[in-house]
C-alpha cells in the first residue's frame, strides 16, 4: 500500500495526538509505532486495523505517554515497555474518547484504564508483580529506541516556512481538539469574504473566489508574501532563575484582581477560578530610553496587514450590482449616449481594522545570556519596542502588558501600554524600567491578555502576540502541566476568534519544547531581533488567516 493512500489518515492522526503527525507504510506484519513524528502502521493490513493502530499510537503521543523521561525507563527493556503498553494504552484511549472514531472506542477496557491516572502510574504498575495482560496487537508496540532517537534529531530552530505551511492544517487540528463541530472545510483561506446576498452577488462572489485562488483579484485583495528560512541557534535549554522580581513584593495593584481557570492536563479538566492576575503599576526608569532602530523595516513588511473592508460604489468590477449606477448607465444608454460601465460594488481593504496586544515575558528565565552577547530580555524588548512603533505608526491600535508570576494567585501583568494611551517617551521609559524575576504562569497571563484584547481592542480582526522563551514554569506549573495549560489557553483564545502568534527571540530553548508549549498556535523562534523584519510578514498572514477562518 502506498504512502499516499496512508496520507488520508495523516490529519486524523494529528488531530488526535494534537501535534502534526504522518502516517507512513511500515513493514509487513510489524505492529505500528511511532517515532513521534510518524506512526508506521502494517502496510498490508485492513483499513480498520490500520485506523486502530494509528488511533492507539496518536493517543499516546497526545496524553504523554511517550516524552522523553517516560520512554527513558523502557529502553532495552521490551517486557517492561509491552507491560506498561497494556495499561497505558487503555488510559490514553480513554482520556481522547470525545474524539475517537465510534469503531475504535470498543478497544477501551474502562476496567484497566483506571488502574493507572498518569504514566507515571502505570510504569509503577508495569513494575509491581501483578499479572497483566498482553495488550492486543492493534495497539502495536513501544520502540523506544526510536522515540529518543528522534527526540534528540529535533531541530534546534522552528523555521518560518514550517509554521506557515502547516498552519491552515493546524487550525483544524486546534478545532478537533477542543471537540468543536463546526465546518470551515469549504471556508476561503486566501481572501476575505465579500459581496451581498443578491444571487448575482453570490455568483460573482464564487467567481471571485476561485480567480483569487489562482493569486488573481481585484486591487485590494491580499498580496501574496514570500516565505523566508531563518538562521539556526544552538540547542541548549534555558536555565530557570529563581530570582524574585522586586515588584512582585511592592508593586501597586490595580483593583482585587481577576480570577481564570487553569487545564489540569493529569485530570482532564478544569480548575475554575484557580488564578488570580492583578495589573500592577508600571516602573519608569528614570534614564533617556533607547529609542526603536528597526521600526520602520517592520512597518514596511506590516503595511498590507490589518486593513478592514469598504465598501466602495460605482467600481468597474466587483461582488455585487451597484442598482443606481446601474440604472443611469441604462438610462444614458436609452438616450443614446455611452454609458458608464462603472456599475458594480466592490469590498476593498483601505482601512485599518487592527487591535494588537503585545504580551512580554519578563520572567526570571529572560535573564538569561541568550544566543547573543545580550539577554533573551533584552532582545525580546527590543522587538516589542519596534513591533509597538510600527503597528502604531501604521494606524493600528496598540496595546503592551508584560507579565510574571509568583504562584496561582499572584500573576502579575504590568500595563506598560494601554490601547488608548499615547506612544510617547513615558511608555518606553515603563518598557526599559522592565526587571525580569520570579516565574512564568504562561496560561493565566494569555488568558488575561485575550480579555483585554476583546473587551478594549475596539475592533473585528484582533491579534495577541506573546513573546516569550517558551518556558511555562512555576509553583505546581512545571514541564507537561504548564506546556498543556498555555497551548489550551491559545487554544481557547483562537476559538473566540482572535488571531494568536508567539514569538521566541534570542532564546536557546528547543524546538521541540516550543511546540509542545505554543501548540498548533502560529509560532517561530528568531535568533536575533533584526532578522524579525525577514519573517513577521508571513508570521501575521498566517496567524490572521486563521481567525478569519473562526469568524
Amino acid at each position: 500500500m502506498s504512502s499516499d493512500f496512508l496520507g488520508r489518515f495523516d490529519l486524523l492522526a494529528s488531530a488526535l495526538s494534537g501535534r502534526a503527525l504522518k502516517v507512513a507504510p511500515g513493514e509487513p506484519g510489524d505492529l505500528a509505532w511511532t517515532d513521534g513524528k510518524k506512526v508506521f502502521v502494517d502496510a498490508d493490513a485492513d483499513g480498520r486495523d490500520q485506523l486502530a493502530a494509528l488511533a492507539v499510537q496518536a493517543s499516546l503521543l497526545a496524553a504523554g505517554s511517550l516524552e522523553p523521561d517516560v520512554v527513558r525507563r523502557l529502553n532495552w527493556r521490551p517486557a517492561l515497555a509491552r507491560r506498561y503498553l497494556a495499561i497505558e494504552g487503555h488510559r490514553a484511549l480513554a482520556a481522547i474518547e470525545h474524539l475517537l472514531p465510534l469503531r475504535v472506542r470498543s478497544l477501551i477496557d474502562r476496567t484497566v484504564a483506571v488502574r493507572g491516572d498518569s504514566p507515571a502510574a502505570s510504569i509503577a504498575v508495569a513494575l509491581s508483580r501483578e499479572t497483566i495482560a498482553d495488550p492486543p496487537d492493534s495497539f502495536g508496540a513501544i520502540r523506544a529506541r526510536h522515540l529518543l532517537a528522534s527526540d534528540h534529531r529535533g531541530d534546534a530552530s522552528a523555521t518560518t516556512r514550517e509554521h506557515v505551511c502547516r498552519q491552515q492544517q493546524d487550525q483544524v487540528l486546534v478545532e478537533l481538539e477542543e471537540d468543536e463541530s463546526d465546518d470551515h472545510t469549504a471556508a476561503d483561506l486566501f481572501s476575505s469574504p465579500i459581496g451581498s446576498g443578491g444571487a448575482l452577488g453570490r455568483l460573482l462572489q464564487r467567481m471571485l473566489r476561485m480567480m483569487r485562488s489562482q493569486g488573481g483579484g481585484p486591487p485590494g485583495v491580499d498580496a501574496p508574501t514570500h516565505r523566508t528560512r531563518g538562521g539556526r541557534r544552538g540547542g541548549a535549554h534555558a536555565a530557570f532563575s529563581t530570582a524574585v522580581a522586586g515588584s512582585l513584593e511592592d508593586a501597586a495593584t490595580f483593583g482585587r484582581g481577576t480570577k481564570y481557570p487553569e487545564w489540569d492536563v493529569h485530570r482532564r479538566c478544569y480548575r475554575p477560578d484557580w488564578c488570580t492576575v492583578h495589573e500592577v503599576e508600571p516602573r519608569s526608569e528614570n534614564s533617556t530610553p533607547l529609542w526603536v532602530t528597526d521600526a520602520h523595516a517592520l512597518r514596511r513588511s506590516l503595511a498590507r496587514f490589518g486593513m478592514g473592508l469598504d465598501s466602495c460604489h460605482r467600481q468597474v468590477q466587483g461582488a455585487d450590482i451597484d442598482i443606481d449606477a446601474a440604472i443611469e448607465a441604462r438610462v444614458e444608454m436609452m438616450a443614446g449616449s455611452a454609458p458608464d460601465e462603472a456599475v458594480y460594488v466592490d469590498s476593498l481593504r483601505r482601512r485599518r481594522d487592527l487591535s494588537v496586544l503585545l504580551l512580554l515575558d519578563i520572567s526570571g528565565s529572560v535573564a538569561e545570556p541568550g544566543a547573543t552577547a545580550k539577554t533573551v530580555h533584552e532582545q525580546q524588548r527590543a522587538a516589542a519596542a519596534a513591533l509597538t512603533v510600527a503597528l502604531h505608526d501604521l494606524g493600528d491600535r496598540v496595546a503592551l502588558y508584560a507579565f510574571h508570576s509568583q504562584g496561582r494567585s499572584a500573576v502579575h501583568l504590568v500595563p506598560v501600554k494601554h490601547f488608548d494611551d499615547d506612544l510617547d517617551t513615558l511608555v518606553m521609559q515603563r518598557l526599559y524600567g522592565l526587571e525580569p524575576g520570579a516565574y512564568s504562569r504562561l496560561g493565566a497571563a494569555i488568558r488575561h491578555g485575550a480579555a483585554v484584547l476583546e473587551q478594549r481592542g475596539g475592533t473585528s480582526r484582533r491579534l495577541l502576540v506573546v513573546l516569550s522563551d517558551g518556558l511555562a514554569y512555576d509553583h505546581g506549573y512545571e514541564r507537561a502541566y504548564g506546556a498543556a495549560d498555555a497551548r489550551r489557553a491559545l487554544a481557547e483564545t483562537r476559538r473566540r476568534g482572535t488571531a494568536c502568534l508567539c514569538l521566541s527571540i534570542g532564546a536557546r530553548t528547543d524546538a521541540e519544547v516550543l511546540r509542545r508549549v505554543f501548540g498548533s498556535a502560529a509560532h517561530a523562534a528568531i535568533p536575533r531581533p533584526e532578522q524579525l523584519r525577514r519573517v513577521i510578514g508571513p508570521l501575521f498572514r498566517s496567524a490572521l488567516r486563521s481567525a478569519e477562518v473562526r469568524r
